[in-house]
C-alpha cells in the first residue's frame, strides 16, 4: 500500500469518523446540560475525603501509578462514573483508578485535521509531566493523579487553599484545576479550570474557561514564587488562536517547561469527562521526546503494540464509547491463558497491519503477546492506535496542519498577529 493510500482514510473530512464525532459531541453537549454545580462539589469532596486512602509520598512513576491493592480477576466490574463521595470513598485498587481517570477530560489523538481549525480551535504546547486534579478547600490543597493517589498535600494561594491568620473564606469555597505537574521546576501548569471559588465551569465553553483561568489565577497570587503559605507555584500555559501564526508559535515557541506535543481545544467545548474529540493531542519528534510508544524497557518495539479489552463474547475492543471492535481472540488462547472478561491484553500489529474502508477500521492483524501491565486503567483508544499507526507509516505533519489552515476551507482570515487568550 502506498503512503498516500494509507493516509487517505484520515485526511478527508467527508469520510472522517473523528470529524463526525466532533459534530455529534457538540450537539450532545448542547442537548444534555447536567447539574454542573453538583458535579463539581462531588469531585472536590471525593478528592479531599480520600486523603487517607493513599500515602502522601508516592514513588515517581509516569502518568498512571500501580495500585497498592492487589487486583482480583473479578474486581474490575462495571460502575457508574457519577458516584457520589460516599460511594467513591469505598472504591479500591483498579476501581478507584478508573473513577478518577474518568473525571478528567481526555483528549483524543488527532488523526485528521478538524474543520475550521483557524476559527474554532485553540492550541498550546502541552507540558510534560503528571496529569492531575488540584483541589483547594477548607484551608488545604490536594493534588491527585488519575489513579486517585495523592501526589501532594500542601498549602496554596488558591482560594481556601491554606490556613492563614486572616483567612475567613466560606465553607462553600473550593477550586478544581486540571493540571500537569512539571517535575523539573516543581510547577503546576494549569491546562484547564473546572471550578473557581465555588463557581462551577463544567458547563462553560473553553473560550470562557481559558479567559477565567488567566485572569483569576494571576489575581489569586498562585503564580507567585513558593512561600510558607504557598508551597508550589502555579502557572497558566500560553494559549493561542489556532491560525498560522498561533500554531507556529505553539510549535516552535520557547516555554519554561519540556514539551510533550500540542493540545488543541475546540472553543465551544464544555468540560466533558472522559474521552472527547473536542480536545486533541498531536506530536512529532520536534515537540515531544516520546512520539512512538515504547515498551517496558523504554525501547521502540519493531512492531506497533496496542492494548485492547477482552469482552465476554471474545471480542477485542478499545476504550471508546462506544468501543471500536478490532477482532476476536481465539478460544484456545483464552482457556490456556486463563483470561477473563475485562482483562486488558497486549497485542502486536503484524505485517498485515490495519485495513480501512471508508475511513473505518475493517481488519487488524493482531498477534497476542499477553496481559497488559496491571497499572493500566483502560485499553487504548481508537484514535491513539490510529495515530501510532500513522506515525509509523504516513504521519500527519506540522506542514499538513499549516497547509489546512491556508486551504480553501479556511479562508476566513483571523488577525495575522499572534493572539493569546487572556
Amino acid at each position: 500500500m502506498a503512503p498516500h493510500d494509507i493516509r487517505r482514510p484520515f485526511k478527508r473530512a467527508a469520510i472522517s469518523d473523528q470529524q463526525k464525532r466532533r459534530e455529534l459531541s457538540l450537539l450532545r453537549q448542547a442537548q444534555n446540560r447536567r447539574d454542573a454545580q453538583q458535579q463539581a462539589r462531588c469531585l472536590a469532596s471525593s478528592i479531599l475525603s480520600l486523603q487517607s486512602s493513599a500515602p502522601e509520598s508516592q514513588p515517581e512513576q509516569s502518568d498512571i501509578e500501580i495500585e497498592t491493592v492487589p487486583e482480583s480477576e473479578q474486581e474490575s466490574e462495571a460502575f457508574s462514573k457519577d458516584l457520589d463521595v460516599r460511594q467513591a470513598s469505598k472504591l479500591r485498587g483498579p476501581e478507584v483508578r478508573k473513577w478518577f481517570a474518568r473525571q478528567l477530560m481526555l483528549p483524543e489523538w488527532m488523526i485528521d485535521v478538524p474543520d475550521r481549525l483557524a476559527q474554532d480551535w485553540y492550541v498550546f504546547a502541552r507540558p510534560a509531566g503528571k496529569r492531575c486534579f488540584v483541589v483547594s478547600s477548607n484551608g488545604t490543597t490536594v493534588s491527585r493523579q488519575r489513579n486517585g493517589s495523592i501526589l501532594h498535600h500542601f498549602p496554596s494561594a488558591l482560594p481556601a487553599g491554606a490556613k492563614i491568620r486572616d483567612g475567613s473564606g466560606s465553607g462553600q469555597s473550593y477550586c478544581i484545576l486540571d493540571c500537569i505537574f512539571h517535575e523539573l521546576d516543581q510547577t503546576y501548569y494549569v491546562i484547564d479550570m473546572v471550578c473557581w471559588n465555588g463557581y462551577s465551569l463544567y458547563d462553560c465553553t473553553a473560550e470562557f474557561r481559558f479567559y477565567w483561568l488567566n485572569s483569576k489565577l494571576e489575581e489569586s497570587g498562585a503564580c507567585n514564587a513558593p512561600s510558607h503559605y504557598h508551597k508550589f507555584r502555579f502557572s497558566a500555559v500560553p494559549v493561542y488562536n489556532c491560525d498560522q501564526s498561533g500554531l507556529y508559535a505553539a510549535y516552535t515557541g520557547v516555554v519554561p517547561y519540556a514539551k510533550d506535543g500540542l493540545l488543541f481545544y475546540n472553543k465551544h467545548a464544555l468540560y466533558q469527562t472522559g474521552n472527547t474529540p473536542l480536545a486533541l493531542v498531536w506530536k512529532d519528534e520536534n515537540c515531544s521526546q516520546y512520539v512512538i510508544d515504547t515498551d517496558g524497557k523504554g525501547e521502540i518495539p519493531s512492531q506497533q503494540q496496542v492494548v485492547l479489552e477482552l469482552q465476554d463474547d471474545r471480542k477485542l475492543v478499545t476504550s471508546d464509547d462506544p468501543p471500536v471492535l478490532f477482532g476476536c481472540l481465539d478460544r484456545d488462547i483464552i482457556e490456556k491463558s486463563g483470561l477473563h472478561t475485562g482483562n486488558l491484553l497486549r497485542f502486536a500489529i503484524g505485517d498485515g497491519g490495519l485495513s480501512f474502508a471508508d475511513g473505518k477500521l475493517e481488519k487488524a492483524d493482531l498477534i497476542y503477546l499477553g496481559k497488559s501491565n496491571r497499572a493500566r486503567a483502560f485499553a487504548d483508544s481508537y484514535s491513539k492506535v490510529l495515530f501510532q499507526f500513522m506515525v509509523r507509516h504516513s504521519p500527519l505533519k506540522i506542514d499538513d496542519l499549516l497547509a489546512s489552515i491556508n486551504s480553501a476551507n479556511d479562508q476566513e482570515k483571523t488577525p495575522s498577529d499572534i493572539e493569546m487568550v487572556g
